[in-house]
């Protein structure tokens, strides 16, 4: 997805990055792989980071320590922190402060009438101590620690306050020479299914849904227009974070990249990055396609061994997205009768309408209890939530072909056991991951297989990887 903010008249760049530890393989094992999109999208946003080579990175979270009616702001020549509270201590970061922009920053504030006050100042008592919602997007982005930080909290504050302490923050950079990313720290809903962190609300996707398409537009402005009960319904912690980086954009005539979207548990994470055309293209690709790997392709089918038709899977699919297509419900979940399906695996529901994709979603590994309920998330997903098409109507419910594919257990390999009409691919370096379906149009060799999942991570040609084949049966 593509917009731009304005006319160009400088060049910066801005990511918005969820911040779940769970996403961190230290912290969430087996169950980070229900947020692989999420973590794959990271590794692109880092290619682009890297592009862009900034001097500083200026990052808000919506955990930094921090007053109702002041922002905060590190001060610091060097910061720390790591996830022991999440029972990883080793997964920890230290890096350079950046004290003359964040001085700066202070300045400008002040000039603008905007309340913020320094975190290392013993006199505010805030926890030095950077939080996980900087440490986690953090060691997906920079986990060398190359760039110099600075760290905003947000406040209570009118949003509008946000919006111009992005252009503090800004200006300030402008004003010392600095290349300067902004990284929006930040989840969407954390309501959108029963038994989610925060409750469950039948409304709560309609803000991730806006949330996706005012990003995708570079439409800052409308942010601070959305309807106050739709926040409260979502009861999301990301949002002050996204208005701050529409300030920091704002004349830039940066260019937006929706990369991934996805709610595992209930909660939307969301990546995007923003910045010059041209260092888009140059770190995601010519046609600026989004890092999806939980999307299948725009063109291309899937390979494996093909289901009866209208099996019983498909119409567990179908009769989930009548349901809440119409009316919003659920249907309920029976056990899947077929003896040949495995109890609880990763699947992809694929839309297609006049054999046209429609929307297509899926999961790597299982992240619900059984397969039945992952067929259901991903068909509600495929059909309302896939960030490349509109929701699914009403009246185009009667249209709709629907396939699901069920993914085998992925196993380790070398290069010389993949085959791309029969394997898919699972190339991993790190925290960062990419995936590609088996037999999929236009990819004819190992290579041309490798040469896209690797891209997806954002892993460079060269470096060291390990790979996992998998296959896929598809029932339609």
């Amino acid at each position: 997805m593509l917009g731009v903010v304005k006319a160009m008249s400088m060049d910066v760049v801005g990511i918005v990055a969820p911040h779940p530890p769970i996403m961190v393989p230290e912290v969430g094992g087996a169950e980070s792989g229900a947020t692989a999109s999420s973590s794959d999208a990271l590794g692109a946003a880092r290619l682009v980071l890297e592009r862009f080579a900034p001097d500083t990175v200026v990052l808000m979270s919506p955990h930094a320590p921090g007053y109702r009616d002041a922002f905060g702001v590190t001060t610091a020549a060097t910061l720390s922190g790591d996830l022991a509270a999440f029972r990883a201590p080793q997964v920890a970061l230290r890096l350079s402060g950046d004290p003359e922009l964040a001085a700066a920053i202070l300045t400008g504030a002040a000039a603008a009438d905007i309340t913020v006050v320094p975190r290392e100042d013993d006199r505010f008592g805030l926890d030095r101590e950077l939080d996980h919602g900087v440490v986690v997007p953090m060691s997906f982005l920079d986990p060398e620690a190359r760039y110099p930080l600075v760290v905003l909290s947000l406040s209570y504050l009118p949003y509008e306050a946000h919006r111009r302490l992005g252009s503090v923050v800004r200006d300030a950079a402008a004003s010392l020479g600095r290349r300067v990313a902004f990284v929006a720290s930040g989840d969407c809903s954390h309501r959108l299914t029963p038994g989610a962190p925060a409750g469950y609300s039948p409304d709560a996707h309609l803000f991730d849904e806006l949330i996706v398409e005012l990003l995708s537009a570079c439409d800052f402005d409308a942010l601070e227009h959305i309807d106050p009960h739709s926040i409260e319904e979502a009861g999301e912690c990301g949002l002050r974070s996204f208005i701050t980086l529409g300030g920091f954009l704002d004349g830039s005539g940066a260019a937006s990249r929706v990369l991934a979207y996805e709610d595992p548990w209930g909660v939307g994470y969301l990546t995007a990055v923003f910045g010059p055309e041209a260092a888009l293209q140059a770190a995601l690709g010519a046609d600026g396609g989004p890092v999806r790997p939980s999307l299948t392709p725009d063109s291309g089918s899937k390979g494996g061994s093909k289901g009866s038709d209208e099996s019983e899977i498909v119409r567990l699919a179908r009769e989930t997205i009548e349901c809440f297509v119409r009316d919003g419900s659920f249907p309920d979940v029976p056990g899947l009768a077929d003896p040949a399906l495995p109890a609880r695996a990763g699947a992809f529901v694929s839309i297609h309408e006049g054999g046209a994709l429609r929307g297509c979603i899926g999961t790597i590994r299982a992240t619900q209890p059984t397969l039945a309920d992952e067929v259901v998330h991903n068909a509600i997903e495929a059909a309302t939530r896939d960030p490349r098409f509109s929701p699914v109507s009403p009246t185009e419910l009667g249209a709709l072909e629907i396939k699901v594919d069920v993914l085998h257990a992925a196993e380790p390999c070398e290069m010389a056991d993949l085959d791309p009409s029969t394997y898919g691919v699972i190339v991993s370096s790190g925290s960062r991951r990419g995936l590609l379906l088996p037999d999929l149009e236009g990819v004819d060799t190992v290579d041309q297989q490798l040469d896209i999942a690797r891209r997806k991570a954002g892993i460079a040609p060269g470096e060291p990887v390990s790979l996992e084949r998998f296959k896929v049966d598809r029932h339609a």
